[in-house]
């Protein structure tokens, strides 16, 4: 995906997920979060926007720590969520090409990461916020679901602070039944190794193969669903090790 689809899908997501809470209200429980409550959502996602565009306008080459969660609740939070929704989008607007800050894993360029990763991380959060709702989910394009599998797999995941590992060498393959885009990812006792096939027919077998659709995927990957959701075939325990330690944390 260009830089400009992340930003409109970004643009896009926030207003869906401030719709949500809104209807939601802010003491609702959000499902897709055990121990959340819909203010809970809003103030760590209005804390990521505005961590996420400090690097985007100041042009921080290192990391710097969040300025912590607005204590503010009710209309109000709202309001702060949508107004630092909206500067992280202009922020990404304005942005040139060749910004030059931080990002925490390999991209194209840094403001290919922070449009990318803020797409996602909004999309995500915005599941939750219509979990909360209650009510159909809002659904995920295949193209914006691939690339976001893809950011996983071969991004969080490769990086040293991933769980998801086996004693033994296994291999986990992921399958979008409705674009034909395959992964496979080698685990080990190092952090995963994931690929992008660029022949996704006639692959070598596997330990355990999980498919769907890339929005199915998606959001099981990312522990939105069940892995109910998907299909597995092979060793079902591996899928399991995904379930039980994918999970990405923000500390």
């Amino acid at each position: 995906m260009k830089i400009t689809e992340h930003i409109q899908c970004l643009a896009a997501e926030g207003g869906l997920l401030a719709d949500a809470a809104e209807q939601a209200g802010a003491g609702a429980p959000v499902p897709t979060c055990p121990g959340w409550q819909v203010r809970d959502l809003l103030r760590h996602t209005a804390m990521v926007h505005t961590w996420a565009a400090a690097f985007v306008t100041e042009g921080h080459t290192a990391y710097v720590p969040d300025a912590g969660e607005p204590d503010l609740d009710g209309p109000a939070l709202l309001d702060r969520f949508r107004a630092g929704h909206r500067h992280l989008v202009e922020a990404l607007e304005r942005a040139p090409e060749d910004l030059d800050c931080w990002a925490f894993f390999a991209a194209p360029s840094p403001l290919a990461f922070w449009a990318r990763r803020q797409a996602h991380e909004t999309t995500i959060h915005r599941v939750d916020a219509e979990s909360a709702r209650g009510g159909p989910l809002s659904p995920v394009a295949s193209g914006h679901a691939v690339d976001g599998i893809d950011e996983l797999l071969t991004g969080f995941h490769a990086r040293p602070k991933s769980r998801v590992r086996t004693d033994v060498p296994r291999t986990l393959r992921v399958r979008a039944t409705d674009t034909g885009t395959v992964w496979t990812v080698r685990l080990s006792a190092e952090p995963s190794a994931a690929v992008r096939e660029a022949v996704p027919s006639g692959l070598p077998p596997v330990d355990c193969e999980l498919s769907a659709s890339a929005q199915e995927l998606y959001l099981t990957l990312w522990n939105r669903r069940p892995l109910t959701a998907l299909t597995v075939t092979g060793d079902p325990d591996l899928a399991r090790v995904w379930r039980e330690n994918s999970s990405v944390t923000w500390s």
